[in-house]
């Protein structure tokens, strides 16, 4: 069968699942305009939560020492949450084989909502002095635990929604797309977690704003997106057992050496900007030297200034360039490397503020390269599974985000040279690793064709 016959298949079957692929990207037909409106939904969906998780983030700082919670604590809040998500994103992976994409979307959305709601409430009363700091902080921690157990369900059924709509030689820039989406979140919700700050609510006040969104979010997910495939039709992807990831089918995707390179890069990367953010408050309120509410507006403009970098990655310099995954992974890494250092040295705020947004230009770069990267690696019907897997280790590498904060607490420019040190390995493990040096080698042409004969694999047609 020739290319152009196997391209026209593919995208026959594409129309079966809900429409055109691509629609963001080429926008040449009316079936790629009029499947605009589900890409700028989960567009949505991601701002939405990238806002909360990130408006949080902001204020967290100044919520822990407000309310006398030790600063690694702090950063603790998150580590339950995280081993949930890595735990239960590659279960809701498949469970988006087996259901549909769009419920298990919802499904995260409305853990998302609910858990923010109850924290702000935990925080609210931590900050009214109703409980001690230490049942506060366990509270927390349990409250954002159901955001790591149920919000889970939204990332990787997001990723797989995307990948059923897109071939894989326009795999990179949708998740490059979907990854700006996080980035502006990450611009805006800190710049609106301050306007929230009200009196009788204080510093809760930005969580109770971001429940909100959500719930809105929600409805028009139900209202206005409809399914990529529906169970039983013969475009569904085959169904898998369910099971913990590391046994039965989970684990042999976890240790396909297709996707391997790509989750020990994206897991170190990850865990290094986790870091990096998780410290960085509590390094300007030093370096200011302020009381923690009023040196919140420096954190947030610290904070939307790395934002800002990762969205120019993101949205210009990877189209401008057409950087596919091998470029971005290696560029992300280095330019990472270089922020961390100038902030390991910078003598006062303003450096501290450049060398974020430096490192924030890396990782802008970097994740949509070993997002896209995996995606590339496997085959069609493993899609849903590598995004579980990426999930995953996205929210993996928050647990060692207290170890670095200690670090802070014991040498202040530490982390930095610490994270410097790692990305380093990864930028040489990029240039090296066979996986990793060879996943933008296979053109386009050859990729649609795969991508057609990995369509009659499924069972397809």
């Amino acid at each position: 069968m020739t290319i152009k016959a196997e391209t026209r298949r593919r995208d026959t079957l594409r129309g079966r699942a809900g429409g055109s692929n691509g629609c963001l990207m080429t926008g040449e037909t009316s079936e790629n305009r009029a499947n605009r409106a589900p890409f700028a939904i989960l567009f949505g969906v991601s701002v939405a939560t990238a806002m909360g998780n990130n408006g949080m983030l902001s204020v967290l700082p100044a919520i822990g020492r407000q309310i006398g919670i030790p600063d690694a604590m702090v950063a603790a809040i998150f580590s339950l949450s995280a081993v949930l998500w890595a735990i239960t994103s590659p279960l809701w992976a498949r469970q988006s084989d087996l259901r549909g994409r769009k419920p298990l979307i919802m499904l995260g959305l409305s853990g998302f909502c609910i858990s923010m709601l109850l924290c702000a409430l935990v925080v609210s009363a931590g900050l009214h002095h109703l409980a001690p700091p230490m049942v506060i902080f366990v509270l927390f921690l349990l409250c954002r635990a159901l955001f790591g157990g149920v919000g889970s369900a939204a990332n990787p059924a997001t990723q797989a929604y995307m990948a059923d709509r897109t071939s894989r030689e326009e795999r990179t820039q949708t998740m490059a797309t979907l990854a700006g989406a996080f980035g502006l979140g990450t611009v805006v919700g800190p710049l609106l977690a301050p306007l929230f700050v009200l009196p009788v609510v204080g510093l809760a006040g930005p969580m109770f704003a971001f429940a909100l969104i959500a719930a809105i979010m929600l409805v028009v997910v139900k209202r206005g997106l409809p399914e990529t495939f529906k169970p039983g039709r013969g475009d569904t992807p085959p169904r898998r057992r369910t099971g913990l990831p590391w046994r039965g089918e989970g684990a042999a995707l976890w240790r396909d050496p297709r996707l391997k390179p790509f989750l020990i890069y994206g897991f170190l990367v990850a865990a290094c900007q986790t870091a990096q953010t998780q410290t960085l408050g509590f390094l300007i309120i030093d370096k200011l030297g302020l009381p923690p509410v009023k040196a919140q507006g420096f954190i947030t403009l610290a904070m939307a200034a790395g934002a800002v970098a990762g969205l120019l990655a993101q949205w210009g310099l990877i189209r401008m360039f057409r950087m596919g995954p091998r470029e971005l992974m290696r560029w992300g890494a280095g330019a990472a490397v270089l922020g961390n250092v100038v902030v390991a040295v910078a003598p006062d705020y303003a450096a501290v503020a450049i060398g974020y947004a430096i490192a924030c230009l890396g990782y802008g770069f970097a994740r949509p390269g070993f997002t896209a990267g995996a995606s590339l690696s496997v085959h069609a019907k493993d899609q849903a599974g590598a995004a579980g897997a990426i999930a995953a280790i996205n929210g993996l590498n928050v647990v060692v985000a207290p170890l670095f904060v200690l670090l802070y607490e014991k040498i202040g420019w530490g982390p930095f040279a610490l994270n410097a040190l790692i990305l380093a390995a990864m930028l040489a493990y990029a240039l090296r690793q066979a996986v990793l040096r060879s996943v933008s080698d296979v053109g386009p042409e050859r990729e649609a064709t795969i991508a057609g004969l990995e369509r009659s694999d499924e069972g397809g047609v």
